[in-house]
């Protein structure tokens, strides 16, 4: 029987409703300890005083293996020279607007601020876009903020006429496209004017927060992550999100928190290996960290929201069995397939796989709408009856 059995049944998490409207981040993020308000279901890495921890043999297999593939994910010289060509432009293009707004009467810009994984270095190969967020002190209109973006393609074409650029409007805001990189426009509007927007006639409120909250997420990953075996551990990570269906529901947001905590929460505070840290993110996830009644990790840029607080309760099971078949796989000596520098691995969490004398089985699924029927129900007499 899967482990995460335990964890569904009649038992649903009851989340907490909406966020309010919160500003930038602070001069000062928390520190990373905060997050952390009760153990997780069980991480053996901090139980060694109770559960002595069993040799793990040699990881030198596996601590190459992760080098390996990092080097290529990592973008080379001429993807981060594009991309941070490209920033650098439509950068100065919205200082020109924030300098002399009456040259662009249809937004009013409050600040720029770089986010997402350029900002981090946890960028993929291939993948060269980067986010800005753009505080608007205005409200945004779908038409006011294309007509931003147009103006910015319109000064990139005027400085550099032999170059391709356009804008292409998004649910977030809309992004400049160049020939060799792409940058992200995440609108949103400072805190106080959230009260005037109007659900038909501007950007939704929902995604106005989430790119405030890319700004929060930014800062506190500068301050806190700045080891390198945490980006190295988020890239390898974020590439088998991609790889992987049953790790779709994971955040990068969701990513990134875990691999800090897998790397530097220890009980003698020195950082993990990247072995061990990779090894401990599966285990985790394996023993239930986001499923619905675990305590999970509080997210340190909002203390009253845990870090499963978006993640659908079918997610929530497909992560955590997706996580166990990659551990076994990963324990058992297939952590190249696991990786993706085999191209065999890609169906090692849908189809059975052999690894010397041992067998693994991707699991079924535990969750299902029926478990979350009321448990009991009320017959024709008004009695309350068991369901069976």
């Amino acid at each position: 029987m899967s482990m995460r059995g335990g964890f569904y049944g009649r038992y649903p998490q009851n989340f907490p409703g909406p966020r309010p409207f919160r500003g930038p981040a602070p001069a000062f993020m928390p520190p990373a300890t905060p997050m952390i308000t009760r153990p997780p279901p069980f991480d053996q890495y901090l139980c060694e005083e109770h559960f002595v921890r069993l040799p793990e043999g040699d990881d030198t297999t596996i601590s190459q293996s992760i080098i390996s593939r990092h080097a290529e994910l990592t973008p080379n010289a001429g993807e981060q020279a594009a991309i941070n060509n490209l920033v650098n432009k439509v950068k100065q293009v919205l200082e020109k607007i924030i300098v002399k707004p009456e040259d662009f009467p249809a937004a009013a810009i409050e600040e720029v601020r770089e986010v997402g994984s350029f900002k981090k270095g946890t960028m993929l190969a291939k993948s060269n876009i980067a986010d800005l967020v753009v505080i608007l002190k205005s409200l945004p209109t779908v038409e006011s903020v294309n007509a931003l973006g147009n103006k910015i393609v319109e000064d990139l074409k005027a400085a550099e006429s032999k170059e391709v650029f356009g804008c292409v409007s998004r649910e977030y805001g809309c992004e400049i496209a160049g020939l060799q990189a792409v940058v992200r426009l995440l609108v949103t509007i400072l805190p106080q004017n959230a009260k005037l927007l109007e659900p038909d006639l501007h950007l939704s409120e929902k995604v106005l927060q989430a790119n405030m909250a890319a700004i929060r997420h930014a800062r506190w990953f500068e301050e806190n992550a700045t080891q390198s075996s945490v980006k190295v551990l988020v890239r390898i990570l974020k590439d088998m999100k991609r790889r992987y269906e049953g790790l779709q529901g994971l955040s990068i947001w969701a990513i990134e928190l875990l691999s800090h905590y897998c790397v530097i929460h220890t009980l003698d505070r020195n950082p993990l290996p990247l072995s061990h840290a990779f090894k401990r993110f599966f285990m985790l996830l394996s023993a239930g960290l986001l499923l619905p009644t675990s305590p999970a990790l509080v997210d340190p840029c909002d203390p009253a929201t845990r870090i499963n607080y978006n993640i659908s309760m079918e997610n929530m099971d497909s992560i955590c069995s997706t996580a166990q078949t990659l551990l076994r796989v990963i324990l058992h000596g297939g952590i190249d397939h696991v990786l993706g520098l085999d191209p065999k691995g890609a169906t090692i969490t849908t189809e059975m796989s052999i690894w010397g004398d041992v067998v693994v089985t991707p699991l079924e699924k535990a969750y299902s709408e029926a478990d979350m029927e009321p448990f009991y129900r009320d017959d024709q007499n008004g009695m309350e009856t068991e369901v069976a």
